[in-house]
């Protein structure tokens, strides 16, 4: 058993013979993040009492969030490492508790600030860059440019986070390496009503694929059910403040892309296709129905561009010339041209790396997939929204 503090401490307070090494103590452990939450644990309210007796034995009181939180053996570590890094602490004390109902209602209030409504997240006075990734077709790697874009920015030292509205197709937790050995993806923690979405790779994401019943499980609704699951997404995830969201959206032009266009209608549209000229028309209707609910198409991505043979000249297995076009077809009409973001050449690491759950920015970092993908990364890092314009919620007395 651990040893429990030999008499009550008041909330927050310390005690012992050395108040000021219980509140250095304290200040290490400002540094300790919530894995999900990705904030400090003391901003949360999850540290209560601290002491130091004349030993140096040092005793912190933690209270996680709900009974069973799966981040409980990550946050007891980094505190014990936290506390034993203070400078006269010879032993650490760790008291784990739960969170009464009336703290975690105080705590989901506190991080949807002026959201508390319930309302969705992301609207057009938000800072956060929204990129929807579509496709005509399925097969086209739309899944996997996702997923490494969203590793690049986070790379790139911003809050990213992935909306996987692939209903049907879900593929993004098992790219992003977040599947147990069952092949099944991690339930998210619930903290009253509000989600809080696992992490990978600094990536913060939300999934269908992590509610089934099973690996194997097919989802069959209809369009209202579909809307209803998007809705939620946006509303009840703790996303925190994120830089940049991405939404990997399922190939064509049904009832998801609507549901974005009418939640997220200042979205920006990214299309993936493949260089066959044949793909040409049917990636140019995601772009086009995009544009119908009000969003704009930013670029093209042409994916499977080539293969590099020995000899050093480029294998064309899928065509050539069908980002370009696409590119193209979109820009008619358009004041500002749609350009062509990068082709990403075929890669053997690309098709590992989605495998094995580690995306090939991290894995293989000089492959010219690679480059090509944080090249886009850096493309988009760079188109911040203006504030010009938006409101700030700010009220001048």
């Amino acid at each position: 058993m651990r040893p429990k503090p030999s008499s009550p401490v008041p909330e927050g307070g310390s005690r012992g013979t050395d108040a000021g090494l219980a509140e250095a103590v304290r200040a290490a452990l400002s540094r300790v993040l919530d894995p999900e939450i990705r904030r400090p644990i003391t901003e949360l309210d999850m540290v209560g009492s601290v002491s130091v007796d004349d030993l140096g034995t040092a005793t912190v009181a933690v209270k996680l969030t709900i009974v069973g939180c799966p981040a409980a053996d990550t946050i007891e570590r980094d505190v014990r490492a936290a506390t034993a890094s203070v400078p006269g602490v010879t032993t650490v004390v760790v008291d784990v508790s739960v969170m009464t109902k009336e703290e975690r209602a105080a705590l989901t209030e506190r991080l949807r600030g002026s959201r508390a409504a319930r309302r969705p997240q992301f609207g057009p006075d938000s800072l956060t860059q929204v990129y929807a990734v579509t496709s005509g077709k399925g097969g086209v790697g739309k899944s996997t440019l996702t997923a490494n874009l969203a590793v690049a920015l986070a790379q790139r030292g911003l809050a990213v986070g992935i909306l996987d509205a692939d209903v049907y197709g879900f593929s993004i937790p098992g790219i992003l390496g977040l599947l147990d050995a069952s092949g099944a993806a991690p339930r998210p923690t619930r903290v009253d009503d509000m989600i809080l979405p696992p992490v990978a790779h600094e990536v913060k994401i939300i999934s269908i694929g992590m509610f089934v019943d099973s690996p194997s499980a097919a989802v069959a609704w209809r369009g209202p059910m579909l809307h209803r699951t998007i809705q939620q997404f946006l509303t009840d995830v703790y996303w925190g403040d994120l830089d940049v969201l991405l939404l990997d959206l399922p190939p064509g032009t049904g009832d998801v892309a609507i549901t974005v266009g009418q939640l997220l209608s200042h979205a920006e549209v990214v299309v993936v296709t493949t260089p066959q000229p044949a793909a040409a028309d049917v990636a140019e209707r995601s772009g086009t129905v995009a544009r119908q609910t009000g969003q704009r198409v930013i670029g093209v991505i042409e994916n499977m561009a080539g293969l590099a043979q020995p000899d050093g000249t480029i294998l064309d297995l899928f065509g050539s010339g069908g980002g370009a076009e696409v590119a193209r077809r979109l820009s008619v009409g358009q004041d500002d041209p749609v350009p062509l973001l990068a082709s990403i050449p075929l890669s053997v690491s690309l098709r590992a790396g989605g495998d094995a759950g580690i995306p090939i920015v991290l894995s293989d970092p000089d492959d010219p997939a690679a480059q090509a993908i944080r090249a886009v990364a850096g493309r988009l890092a760079t188109r911040g929204r203006s504030l010009a314009g938006r409101r700030l919620g700010v009220t001048i007395s």
